[in-house]
């Protein structure tokens, strides 16, 4: 099914096929062969798709949201029964292993529709305070641009809140993770999505999303991404003052008090960095402890990082699967390699494959210690299976290296004193702190400080941010 969609683009509520478009290959990153060539738009496709969504604005946007409720209903329910055909395409796309695929990958890209659904029908979309009334609008045609580390999951945490606000959207996917963009947009269809609501054009971030950025019927674009694509893309959507949201990098910390439990805090902590092979812009790849535990913390980390199961993402036992492309491996290599040549102390781990797969991106579970603040491991985000331990003084020490970094999207704080966890997690410049590792949350506003974005996603924050505010007095 996938072969016959490589070729074709989703405009207008038809599957189109451009035979003048340039294809690029898709790589499997667990044999590092092509597994099929995927068509790459240009601005001639954008411009078709911008059309067709600005064509379907009108009546969209006047839907009730009933009529809405039961679009995102059938997307649900769509999603869900096609649910291991995702997690197939997840692995041959980005090599997530099939257990974290179903598990993590598809599970919580589901959730995000039914999160919105049940946002949809709680929200108040007029409120009236005395003779004046605010109106909650949506906000027009959307460009929405996701990544390839999470390709499903960062589809529906943007398309199902803007088609709950009544946007029409042309989603952009990542070039390198096609596929379950292709079976989404076979779900969008399915579910009967009205023509033009929702778009797809492939293609890459220089073309196709460099001109959704400038296009002057582009009333928003929301990104998830590298900081980089991120400044390029508000740089580029300036002149036309649209609205911009920013999912970008992160380099979050880990702080865990000295009245943590270490034996649990630890392990945890090493397998959330390590999480997606690493491949998560909110990972805490910087995990803070007391310098008179760290020897304590060095072991308890190894012995996690060691026991991660390293291979085939299709084998039911394998726990991380490669690199998610060629690319993505030399840069984490070349980190990894930083940290040894700026004298970091490497615990487990480091440059090549692990022992017994000599073919693939796969990386080993890289553990290094006595990181100073200053390293390039430390400042920069890594976007792979590598972590840093790095000894504090004090409590205040620790707030200060947490906070000592370009980046705000996400940290962690361990604390068995759920007060004082509060107190630094307060202090703590970042969209989102997690303390003692909790659950997942739908509701839960995400989005970063500083070079990390702008705007927030999830719940009733992401529902937002494809809204106008009008107020009209006299009402």
């Amino acid at each position: 099914m996938l072969i016959n969609r490589e070729s074709q683009f989703y405009i207008g509520g038809e599957w189109q096929v451009h035979p003048k478009a340039v294809h690029q290959p898709v790589v499997d990153p667990a044999s590092e062969r092509s597994i099929g060539q995927i068509a790459l738009g240009d601005s001639t496709h954008v411009d078709l798709a911008v059309a067709a969504a600005r064509k379907a604005f009108p009546a969209f946007s006047q839907s009730s949201v009933a009529e809405r409720l039961d679009l995102l209903r059938r997307v649900h329910a769509l999603l869900q029964q096609r649910a291991e055909q995702f997690a197939q395409a997840i692995v041959m796309e980005m090599g997530a292993a099939i257990g974290f695929a179903r598990a993590s990958q598809v599970f919580y890209a589901t959730e995000h529709v039914r999160v919105q659904m049940e946002v949809l029908k709680r929200y108040e979309f007029l409120t009236v305070t005395g003779s004046t009334a605010t109106a909650k609008e949506p906000i027009g045609v959307c460009a929405l641009i996701t990544p390839w580390n999470w390709p499903l999951y960062q589809i529906t945490a943007k398309v199902a809140p803007a088609i709950a606000a009544g946007c029409t959207v042309l989603l952009k996917p990542s070039e390198l993770s096609p596929y379950s963009a292709l079976l989404f947009a076979e779900v969008m269809h399915d579910a009967g999505v009205p023509a033009g609501v929702f778009n797809l054009v492939n293609g890459t971030g220089e073309s196709v999303g460099a001109h959704l950025a400038s296009h002057p019927d582009v009333d928003m674009i929301s990104i998830t991404g590298s900081t980089r694509a991120g400044v390029l893309v508000a740089q580029a959507a300036a002149p036309t003052v649209k609205r911009v949201v920013q999912e970008l990098g992160g380099k979050s910390p880990n702080i865990l008090l000295d009245d943590a439990e270490f034996v649990e805090a630890v392990p945890k902590g090493v397998l959330a960095g390590m999480r997606n092979v690493g491949q998560s812009c909110s990972a805490p790849t910087r995990m803070l402890v007391p310098a008179h535990r760290l020897a304590e913390v060095e072991d308890l980390a190894s012995k996690t990082a060691r026991s991660i199961r390293v291979g085939p993402p299709l084998h039911p036992k394998t726990e991380m699967g490669p690199i998610a492309n060629g690319a993505q491996y030399q840069r984490v290599q070349a980190m990894i390699r930083a940290g040894i040549d700026e004298g970091a102390k490497l615990v487990c781990g480091g440059p090549g494959r692990p022992t017994g797969l000599h073919s693939g991106f796969f990386a080993q579970p890289t553990i290094f210690s006595e990181v100073k603040p200053d390293m390039r491991i430390a400042r920069e985000e890594i976007f792979g299976p590598v972590l840093a331990l790095m000894p504090y003084r004090d409590e205040e020490q620790a707030i200060a290296i947490a906070n000592d970094t370009v980046y705000g999207l996400g940290a962690h704080v361990q604390s068995s004193d759920r007060e004082r966890a509060r107190r630094v997690a307060s202090r703590i410049r970042a969209g989102q702190v997690h303390i003692n590792y909790p659950a997942w949350d739908g509701m839960a506003a995400f989005g970063g400080y500083k070079r990390s974005g702008n705007g927030r996603e999830y719940g009733v924050h992401g529902l937002e941010e494809f809204l106008e505010t009008k107020a009209m007095l006299g009402f």
